[in-house]
């Protein structure tokens, strides 16, 4: 009859899959708003369109999913809002290349056609993502799923413009930006990632009019091109007589001055600097107040344009070397020098960042960012681990204005309208907002307006830019509610309790939508930021296709099961650090699976004995010294699971449980549970068989928010054998505290019982002996009934009793803490014998090591051996050195005993 109700051994292919499917057809994901329950609420972080599960999504909605299966068990309305985000670079990139494939392309196509081609695209493979999350599990209210532009989320982007710009929050202005030549748009500061890179240092001869040269030293050469001045540090003595001379710019025959700055540093290079104020946004500021020309060099696409002279209508990097061949001609290259330099790349394709003069929007962070900095300064906010509060108010502290405004075409259209009879682009360029309402033919509204409030033209149009994908995202925790309506949603479940986050987009994402927060909700989003690490190969690396250490979370899933992946995923997980995974890291979840699947048939076959479904309750009487022993053991476990998990210390409170079932639980009470069978069974009956569902079944709801799939199933097999209070463990209770009667020593005196059998059996597994052979063994106080029989039963204890007459160098003696435990080995080994082996073993071993050593220490070696042989040599040490402290520990313990 088990059989057909519960498989010999646990197999999660199709299991997973029926269970997630009765989760969602009986509506367990979607609360009911009850106003007795408190709420906890928590937003996904919308993965890409583009995306396909990876392990940092792995990680972020575990812990999001085991947050809420907790909260919702501990009688919450719970609720894990999802959604996509559109993601505008990189889907249009992804669709681009595809249109390529058809040999197509995004201009021949036209704006609207293409964007057609981009919402077919997300229709199609849009939720794949979607589908992978609910492989691993994730128990999202999936009736309440959003997307970036569905029509009300884009209403609330175009509500929040409109709200900024009429607070004279938003502007646009001439600034110097970062720009991508590849992917044909501006990115915001937090959009560009730097990396170190060897380049050179160049130094230059600029010939100066009245004869002699001024020396600049660049790392860009080919920007020399859009020079209209060399500055200096006025307080630099070699440069004060070179003031306001006039210089000969090379190849474009411009005549550029020597200019005092105190920004210069005197120390870099020769310290004159070359001012190309279109191209780097030190000299644009430098610019501004010199008042200097804004000369651009390249177009868009990073080619040289008619301002680079004979240069013009090659790419950026080929003028670079090409000018400078031309420089070496003329004799104005003094000398190049490695130099190690910061570039900045686009974080969507990776290619070198331009620093670019360009008209865009922008947002003024500064006013925005006062309640956001309150917010953490008071602990409004909290942030775990705590050190990212520091970082995150560092950032506000020193916030710039935000480049809101992207050259492309899939994302929201700027609502911004321009009327082509009276609309005229200001040109001029300040180091402030220009005040664009004053500028005729400027329509800021959500729809199309039928003609110019200003002169009366029916000849409008939009601006052709698309805002910054994260303009959108930072909304999200009230748009998602169905802001800017009023709505009951964002009224009941705002401001929300959790965001779960990577430390990758702090300042992309989670800083942003705290002052988006308070701007247009007047409340902080979130209660609490928990930031985790990166996922990491065994050595270190960051996960790529490039490198080949992707390790597919999918396939896991496909192979072992969400729950082996979760479980391995959350117990390596510290508190905000990072995470190294080798390849085979799912193991350790496996194989708790199968313990947890065997444990639970061991006590259900226990159960099925009586033919009668065991009686669950919280009030226990009558009990003996392991009953009580592992209650209070549970209800210490409880405790500082509630405690671990309040603090989001998520793979503590994971690793509490492994311990407590695998160790407590299954080590001992379930092999204690065995000497009741066989000479207590009325008491094991009517005591001890409750008890161990008791106990399993509270670790079966613990383990649940970290492993839902088996855990539920084990719940349906239970179902059958005793009576549980709901059809799914996902919608039962949060364990509490039994109502035992404790006396103070219990502990105590099962720690004794324990300690005499892992002394008997460590020196048993010492000399090789069988646990199951049969020794005598003497105390100085004798164990009696209960405690001798488990004794006896699990160390392989044929005779207990206290010290006799039995000669001392019969015995191998150890002190525990209640006094002496004589073991003898009569008849089965020698120990004298024992030791000598372990002697000549250690000598042997000795040995070996220092013949090793030696090799390592000669300078022949290290030399001349190839690093990956040195490498094996001191692997092999390494082990040499484990097996001879572990030798010699047992050496050390057999002649303790034997005083």
């Amino acid at each position: 009859m088990m059989e057909a109700k519960f498989p010999p051994q646990y197999n999660p292919e199709g299991m997973e899959t029926e269970l997630y499917t009765f989760w969602e057809k009986n509506g367990y994901f979607s609360p009911v708003h009850n106003k007795v329950k408190r709420n906890y609420v928590i937003v996904i972080p919308p993965p890409n369109i583009t995306g396909v599960l990876h392990m940092g999504h792995a990680l972020n909605n575990t812990i999001q999913d085991i947050l809420i299966r907790w909260k919702r068990m501990s009688g919450f309305n719970a609720l894990w809002v999802p959604g996509t985000d559109h993601a505008g670079i990189a889907t249009q990139n992804v669709v681009e290349k595809t249109l390529r494939e058809e040999k197509l392309d995004r201009k021949t196509l036209g704006r609207e056609k293409f964007i057609e081609e981009v919402w077919k695209w997300k229709e199609k493979y849009g939720s794949t993502i979607i589908f992978q999350l609910k492989k691993l599990g994730a128990s999202c209210d999936w009736s309440r799923e959003r997307f970036t532009m569905d029509e009300k989320l884009s209403r609330a982007v175009k509500e929040a413009f409109i709200h900024l710009y009429n607070k004279g929050l938003i502007y646009k202005g001439k600034r110097i930006i970062h720009w991508c030549c590849r992917c044909g748009t501006a990115l915001s500061d937090e959009e560009v990632t730097y990396r170190d890179e060897d380049a050179f240092l160049y130094y230059i001869k600029y010939p100066l009019i009245e004869g002699g040269f001024i020396e600049v030293a660049t790392t860009r050469p080919e920007t020399m091109l859009g020079d209209t001045a060399v500055a200096v540090n006025p307080s630099d003595e070699r440069y004060k007589k070179l003031i306001g001379k006039q210089v000969k710019l090379p190849f474009v025959d411009r005549t550029i001055s020597v200019i005092p700055d105190e920004k210069v540093e005197a120390e870099f290079g020769t310290g004159a600097v070359k001012v190309t104020p279109a191209h780097d946004p030190l000299d644009f500021d430098i610019g501004i107040r010199h008042n200097l020309p804004f000369i651009t060099i390249m177009d868009e696409e990073g080619i040289m344009n008619e301002n680079a002279g004979k240069f013009k209508g090659i790419d950026r990097f080929i003028c670079r070397e090409n000018l400078v061949k031309e420089l070496q001609g003329m004799g104005l290259l003094s000398k190049k020098e490695p130099y190690l330099t910061r570039i900045g790349t686009c974080y969507r394709c990776d290619n070198i960042i331009e620093p670019y003069l360009s008209s865009q929007w922008f947002v003024k962070m500064s006013p925005l960012a006062k309640p956001a900095i309150e917010a953490a300064e008071k602990d409004i906010l909290k942030f775990y681990p705590e050190r990212w509060k520091k970082v995150y108010l560092n950032w506000l502290y020193n916030i710039k204005d935000w480049c809101i405004s992207r050259q492309i075409w899939w994302g929201h259209r700027i609502p911004v309208y321009y009327c082509r009879n009276c609309y005229q682009a200001d040109s001029k360029l300040t180091d402030e907002a220009q005040d664009i309402k004053k500028q005729k033919g400027i329509i800021v509204t959500a729809t199309k307006p039928e003609q110019c409030p200003d002169c009366g033209s029916k000849d409008i149009y939009q601006d052709p830019d698309v805002l910054d994908t994260w303009f959108s995202s930072w909304l999200w925790p009230f748009s998602v509610f169905g802001w800017p309506e009023k709505t009951e949603d964002l009224e009941i479940y705002y401001p929300t309790d959790t965001l779960v986050t990577a430390q990758e987009i702090l300042f992309f994402w989670v800083a942003r939508m705290v002052m988006a927060g308070y701007e247009f909700m007047g409340k902080h989003p979130f209660k609490n930021v928990v930031i985790h690490g990166t996922v990491r190969d065994k050595t270190g690396r960051k996960m790529s296709k490039s490198l080949g250490n992707i390790i597919d979370p999918l396939d896991i899933i496909e192979k072992y099961g969400a729950d082996s992946l979760r479980f391995s995923l959350i117990s390596m997980t510290s508190a905000g650090q990072d995470v190294f995974l080798s390849s085979t890291f799912y193991i350790k979840g496996r194989n708790f699976m199968n313990k947890l699947w065997n444990a639970s048939r061991f006590i259900v076959s226990a159960g099925e004995k009586y033919g009668e479904k065991v009686i669950l309750h919280k009030k226990f009487e009558g009990l003996k010294l392991p009953e009580i022993w592992i209650l209070t053991s549970l209800d210490e476990v409880i405790e500082k699971t509630n405690t671990a998990l309040t603090e989001f210390r998520l793979n503590e409170a994971i690793n509490l449980l492994y311990d407590f079932f695998w160790h407590t639980f299954c080590d001992w009470y379930l092999e204690i549970s065995k000497v009741y069978q066989e000479y207590e069974e009325e008491y094991f009956k009517e005591k001890v068989l409750p008890i161990l569902f008791y106990v399993h079944i509270s670790l079966l709801k613990m383990l649940h928010p970290f492993i839902p799939f088996i855990t539920d199933k084990l719940w349906q097999v239970f179902l059958n054998y005793c009576d549980l209070e709901s059809g799914s463990i996902m919608i039962s209770s949060w364990p509490e505290k039994s109502d035992i009667d404790r006396e103070k020593n219990i502990m105590e005196e099962m720690e004794d019982i324990m300690e005499i059998i892992t002394s008997i059996r460590n020196l048993k597994m010492r000399f090789g002996i069988p646990v199951s052979r049969q020794i005598n063994c003497y105390f100085d106080r004798v164990p009696e009934g209960l405690s001798a029989k488990i004794i006896s039963k699990l160390a392989g204890v044929s005779k207990i009793s206290g010290f006799s007459k039995e000669k001392k160098e019969d015995l191998l003696i150890k002190n525990l803490r209640q006094g002496r435990i004589g073991m003898s080995f009569e008849g089965i080994i020698d120990v004298q014998k024992e030791l000598d082996k372990l002697y000549r073993e250690q000598k042997k071993l000795k040995g070996y090591l220092e013949k090793i050593e030696r090799k390592l220490n000669s300078p022949e070696f290290t030399s001349k051996a190839p690093e990956e042989i040195q490498e094996k040599e001191q692997e092999k040490k390494k082990q040499l050195e484990e097996i001879l402290q572990n030798l010699e520990k047992d050496i050390k313990f057999i002649e303790e005993s034997k005083k």
